[in-house]
């Protein structure tokens, strides 16, 4: 797991501008106009979404060969099932805040576009501090694993953002209303400007993306070093989130057992950093493994709610 990148200026310069691109293209041609996002229409944007992924994990496996082909598809399937469980809470707020089919895109479309910025501040900054402070691995690898062993304990509970600090705060500060005004997030209320509820569902979705990042980022650096492979596993998995979110929001009922297997997945890539002196795991043997995990959790999931049928049709 050697910090050497594989990232030349033109690669990060080319990978940035066909991300920019697309989401060009998402909002400004395709979500032009606000719209319910259905079910065919979220399957479709997914297998989108995916296939690039792939095609440019083909691409980084051609160029650079199949260690760290291997090393891109392991991130971003880590980062593609954690980013699952920000799911659960993406639902959660929207009914709290009552925020409408018609709108939910527009949010998390935002959401996502300020949790790309986000993160790659903080993976750039991740790869500096272990290239100067190599000790810090084993920090990273000793908080997944007691990330992974908190994600089990509190499997059962239901998350609520909408109490939390940061909603406190961001109140406090922010001057809000009850009332939507269309798709803005901020409207005019007794001549004074005041954000929406739309507004308080995206900093929420934010804060959110934030807090699993650092769960999130860790995770691929137990997979690789090279920040060029780490941010674009990262983005891609991120990229397809929105259109994953519509596709499971009516789902996550039938996936009782998923955070026990994320919970196991970080405390697998935890271990495995903490270890990484003793005995380097294959980057092989590690996609393996964690694709055996979910597996595993999916389909016990799938097998203990076969009887309920899809939620909301």
């Amino acid at each position: 797991m050697g910090m050497e990148g594989v990232g030349t200026p033109g690669l990060w310069a080319g990978f940035i501008g066909l991300v920019l691109v697309m989401l060009a293209l998402d909002l400004g041609v395709f979500h032009r106009k606000a719209h319910v996002v259905g079910f065919r229409e979220a399957l479709g944007w997914s297998v989108v979404w995916v296939a690039l992924s792939l095609v440019f994990a083909g691409f980084v496996w051609w160029r650079f060969g199949s260690g760290k082909g291997i090393e891109f598809l392991t991130g971003y399937l880590i980062e593609k099932s954690l980013s699952v469980d920000n799911i659960f809470v993406f639902v959660i707020i929207f009914s709290t805040l009552g925020i409408p089919a018609l709108y939910q895109h527009r949010v998390l479309f935002w959401g996502i576009i300020s949790a790309l910025v986000l993160r790659a501040a903080m993976i750039l900054g991740g790869a500096a501090l272990l290239q100067r402070f190599h000790w810090l691995i084993y920090v990273f690898g000793g908080f997944l694993v007691l990330t992974g062993i908190r994600l089990f304990l509190e499997r059962g509970k239901e998350s609520h953002p909408e109490d939390g600090w940061a909603m406190r705060l961001v109140r406090r500060i922010v001057p809000s209303t009850s009332r939507f005004d269309g798709d803005r997030f901020f409207t005019v209320e007794n001549g004074r400007r005041v954000g929406t509820p739309l507004l308080m569902a995206l900093l929420l979705v934010e804060v959110t993306d934030v807090i699993f990042a650092v769960d999130s980022i860790p995770a691929i650096f137990a997979v690789t070093l090279d920040p060029f492979i780490v941010f674009t596993s990262n983005i891609c998995a991120i990229l397809g989130l929105r259109s994953l979110y519509f596709l499971l929001a009516g789902l996550v009922d039938r996936f009782p057992y998923l955070k026990t297997g994320l919970a196991a997945v970080l405390v697998f890539v935890g271990v495995k950093m903490c270890i990484v002196e003793v005995w380097k795991m294959p980057p092989l043997l590690s996609l393996v493994v964690i694709c055996l995990i979910l597996g595993v959790s999916v389909v016990a999931s799938l097998h203990a709610t076969r009887g309920k049928g899809r939620a909301g049709g």
